[in-house]
């Protein structure tokens, strides 16, 4: 969306700069992607008025101009064009300005005389393409005045970048409605040149009674049997109009935004446009059969040529707009050849319409025809301020074209609609926002843009305007007071927040504890297509497979993850480690496939990095057989599959394969075939089925309070007796008061402290701590609680406390 400077600056009667207003539009609504200037290349031109005009004594179609430029000296001035007239003012270029294109301009002769500057045409100044005469101003501007001071037309093109929710932004006063915010201005429209102030034309539009759907203006016999695709449809005749170019002050608006200026009723709809947001659409009287407009579905084939000049299909699926016979106009999009305002033109049937937008776009998309009417009409426009618009819009056309309205317009509308109202709680906004928000702060920042905000019991019931569909529940009302408010307000630092309490799904918990602990092992997680070649038996296919490389849902992650693998030797990569965990489908029992969880590891190239102890470079080992055996070890343990897993090996004879306890093979380790290199090492994989179990709960404890004490038995253990069996006695023995255990040292004969141990013995030294929660221990109770323990263990496992 391209936005003129100066445009803005009348809507909000102030001066502004481009670049200030680049950095408040981005920090309010949209950014802008470019600032384009306009015509300030222009700043050494003056006004100048002809004294004199004479023929040049050696050229024939050349003249000599005594002109004054505001030096008090008049300067001679030799010039080509034949309609130079003394007493007139035109455009001068002294001797040293530069004009558009970098052209610097210096003192020479012309066929012998000596010419002081130059008078410019409308090309050279690069206001338009005529260069065959110079440009005459109708200014009273002093001579010597600059010419952009004269005729304010430098500008500048501020370039937004606009989401599709604001469409409210596709026009002027949109954007100038959210600068007023900041500047503390009121956005006013601008007076129109020869406009007629008050009632302009007569009352306001005719509003047939709700559910009528057909009325009749000025003989014109209008039909609104779509109304689906046409909620509102508004015509006005206009009689006695003259067409012919636009003055310039309407001409520089739209050339402003790199439009083409075409005649001064098509220029008056696309002012309306650019302005208020309000796409029009003027048919040619004369040219409607009837004369009658009917807003309907379109046949199935009918035709209509466009405006530019291209013949066109309908389908049923569209809204035309037609006379009494053909379409004149896709809806919302374009107009046809057939309708379109001439220079024979005199009576006018002005449209002004809301399409419904979901059809608007699909028409738009089916015809593959985009314009700057249907870019708004598919976002949404406002259909409450159409009655205004289309008041601006005759006021328009009758200033710069004439006619009059010589009966109301007709207003068709079948289904009225009432402008939307949120509720809005002041206490929500400061609990979303984080920070206090006054309510009158609040009332103050959404009234500015337009919001109608009355207190209703602790609410705010808000009014949203028409030109924001975008609004419609509380929290776009936060949206909205965050972003007026200005983001740069809000505090940048992490301040305290309530987690949430809802709990991650056990899924992500279980894939999210393999994938760190095999990252710690130095894996790298691959994520591969769940499309692909058929890899298994129970691979499912797919009806419409985009290509026959994926045609099949995946059934396994090997197939996968060895593709990547190759994929890593085709660009030299030797010592790859990869693993996925994700979902493979297998054929079930209904019509839907069996989902099921998976983990697969592909191991290939060197056991570890290379390191300088290596020393002189030797060869690092791959990895083999055994490295596969191990992690096969861990995958099982991470994935939990079935019931008591246990690795056996393969039935095939090659690797292994983890068995549950009802016999499911729920998981298979060895070696892979691949497409590899001469120099790439054995490629080994694994898959483990992932049992997928809800998290373990946390418990807590309070902090001890009471002191503990600690006791060392050293004991005589028997071989055999495991300290899995020892700690249960103990802790069975030592009761609620046994708070830890720990073994400090084991010796055995030979080994240092343990001399003197029978045979078939070794010792062991265990640390009992006790601890009662609400009490201190006494010497006596832990000594005698000690005794009950060591006799246990004796009674029980033979296991004696070692003498000194």
């Amino acid at each position: 969306m391209i936005v003129s400077r100066r445009w803005l600056e009348a809507l909000l009667g102030r001066p502004l700069d481009a670049k200030e207003v680049a950095d408040r539009l981005a920090m309010l609504c949209a950014p802008v992607d470019a600032i384009v200037p306009l015509h300030q290349d222009l700043g050494d031109v003056l006004i100048a008025r002809v004294l004199e005009v004479k023929p040049h004594p050696n050229a024939d179609r050349l003249s000599l101009c005594q002109v004054d430029a505001g030096t008090g000296t008049p300067l001679e001035v030799v010039c080509g064009a034949p309609n130079v007239q003394a007493g007139k003012a035109y455009p001068f270029a002294p001797v040293g300005a530069t004009l558009p294109g970098g052209f610097k301009l210096e003192r020479r002769k012309i066929r012998g005389i000596e010419s002081n500057g130059m008078l410019c045409s409308a090309k050279e100044l690069g206001l338009g393409a005529d260069h065959a005469g110079i440009l005459e101003l109708d200014t009273t501007a002093a001579p010597g005045t600059k010419f952009l001071d004269a005729l304010p037309i430098a500008d500048d093109q501020i370039v937004l970048d606009v989401s599709a929710n604001r469409p409210d932004l596709l026009c002027h006063r949109g954007v100038a409605r959210e600068l007023a915010v900041g500047y503390g201005a009121t956005v006013k429209l601008p007076g129109i040149a020869g406009g007629q102030g008050g009632q302009r034309h007569g009352p306001p539009p005719h509003r047939p009674p709700p559910h009528q759907t057909a009325a009749v203006v000025d003989g014109v016999t209008v039909k609104l049997e779509d109304p689906e695709g046409a909620p509102r449809y508004m015509i006005a005749v206009i009689r006695g109009v003259r067409v012919g170019p636009s003055p310039a002050w309407l001409s520089h608006r739209i050339t402003s935004l790199g439009a083409r200026p075409i005649n001064n009723v098509v220029d008056a709809t696309n002012y309306v446009l650019f302005e208020i947001n309000q796409p029009l659409h003027a048919f040619d009287l004369a040219k409607l059969r009837g004369p009658a407009v009917v807003v309907r579905r379109a046949k199935p084939s009918e035709r209509i040529v466009t405006l530019d000049g291209v013949e066109r299909k309908l389908t049923a699926d569209m809204t035309a707009i037609c006379d009494a016979e053909r379409p004149t106009i896709v809806a919302g999009v374009m107009g046809s050849t057939d309708s379109e305002v001439s220079a024979t033109t005199t009576d006018l049937v002005l449209e002004c319409a809301y399409f419904q937008p979901t059809r608007i776009r699909r028409t738009r998309r089916a015809l593959g025809l985009s314009s700057e009417s249907s870019y708004r009409f598919e976002r949404g426009i406002d259909m409450l301020a159409m009655p205004d618009a289309l008041n601006r819009a005759i006021d328009l056309i009758r200033a710069v074209a004439g006619g009059e309205v010589r009966e109301a317009p007709i207003d068709l509308w079948p289904e009225p609609q009432q402008s939307r109202s949120v509720f809005l709680r002041p206490e929500r906004v400061t609990h979303v926002l984080g920070v206090p928000v006054p309510r009158p702060e609040v009332e103050r920042l959404l009234s500015a843009v337009g919001f109608v905000a009355a207190p209703k019991d602790e609410r705010l019931a808000v009014q949203v305007p028409g030109w924001r569909p975008d609004v419609t529940r509380e929290v776009d009302l936060i949206e909205e007071v965050a972003r007026l408010r200005g983001y740069q307000t809000f505090p940048d630092e992490l301040r305290p927040y309530r987690p949430g309490t809802v709990p991650d799904a056990p899924s992500e918990l279980t894939l999210g504890r393999i994938r760190e602990r095999l990252a710690r092992e130095g894996l790298l997680e691959a994520r591969t297509l769940s499309l692909g070649p058929p890899d298994s038996p129970d691979a499912i296919a797919l009806q419409n497979p985009l290509s026959s490389e994926e045609s099949h849902l995946r059934s396994r992650l090997l197939p996968g993850l060895t593709r990547r693998v190759e994929h890593n030797w085709r660009v030299g990569e030797r010592d790859i480690r990869l693993f996925e965990a994700g979902v493979v489908f297998r054929k079930g029992k209904g019509v839907l496939p069996d989902e099921q969880l998976w983990l697969g590891i592909v191991l290939t190239g060197a056991r570890r990095p290379p390191h300088w102890t290596d020393g002189g470079g030797a060869k690092v080992p791959d990895m083999d057989i055994w490295d596969l055996k191990r992690h096969f070890e861990l995958a099982v343990g991470l994935g939990g599959p079935g019931k008591a897993a246990v690795i056996q090996p393969a039935a095939d004879g090659a690797g292994w394969q983890a068995v549950d306890g009802d016999g499911v093979v729920v998981g298979w380790a060895g070696p892979v075939e691949a497409d590899a290199p001469k120099w790439a090492g054995p490629l080994h994989g694994l898959e483990v089925r992932v049992t997928v179990a809800p998290a373990p709960l946390v418990s807590y404890q309070p902090i001890p309070t009471q002191p503990a004490v600690s006791r060392d038995a050293s004991l005589v253990v028997p071989e055999g007796v495991t300290a899995a069996a020892m700690e249960a006695v103990l802790r069975k023995t030592g009761g609620a008061l046994l708070t830890r255990l720990d073994v400090l040292d084991e010796y055995r004969e030979g080994g240092g402290g343990g001399a003197g141990l029978p045979a078939g013995t070794h010792g062991v030294t265990w640390r009992c701590t006790f601890r009662d929660p609400s009490r201190t221990l006494t010497e006596k109770e832990v000594d005698a609680l000690l005794g009950r323990m060591l006799s246990a263990l004796e009674g029980e496992l033979d296991v004696r406390r070692r003498e000194a």
